[in-house]
């Protein structure tokens, strides 16, 4: 019997943010919960993130934003990703997001929107069941 493969996450900090605390501790949670997490580190770039999650064959990109620059960033994101066929990738947002900007950024394609505060259990537990309603299909 073939072993399932594991799921792998990018973990990205788009824009001129200079804090990943949060970020950090959400990749080792997932991490510590058995899939392979990249962190692409500080200051990237929406054609940078979308290149890595390319090349690095994930099923779940994870974007952390302090500087209130979603709006601008994460269409642009979204965009890219449409344009290279990533699709099926699962999509998730952390950080410092206004609960009125939340609709506006589920329609261009996040599933989910997590704030400070959530617990660590929350996040592993929606990329599991996401990604493997994905590989059910």
């Amino acid at each position: 019997m073939e072993k399932a493969r594991k799921i792998r996450v990018l973990v990205a900090k788009p824009g001129l943010d200079s804090h990943d605390r949060g970020a950090k501790i959400v990749a080792r949670a997932l991490r510590d919960a058995g899939m392979e997490v990249i962190y692409t580190g500080l200051r990237q770039t929406p054609e940078q993130i979308v290149e890595t999650a390319l090349q690095e064959d994930v099923n779940v990109l994870g974007l952390s934003i302090l500087s209130g620059a979603h709006n601008t960033l994460f269409p642009k994101i979204m965009k890219l990703m449409k344009g290279k066929g990533l699709e099926d990738i699962v999509v998730f947002a952390g950080g410092i997001i206004p609960k009125e900007d939340v609709p506006g950024l589920r329609k261009i394609g996040i599933q989910e929107i997590f704030g400070p505060g959530t617990r660590t259990e929350t996040v592993v537990n929606f990329v599991k069941e996401n990604v493997e309603r994905i590989r059910s299909r």
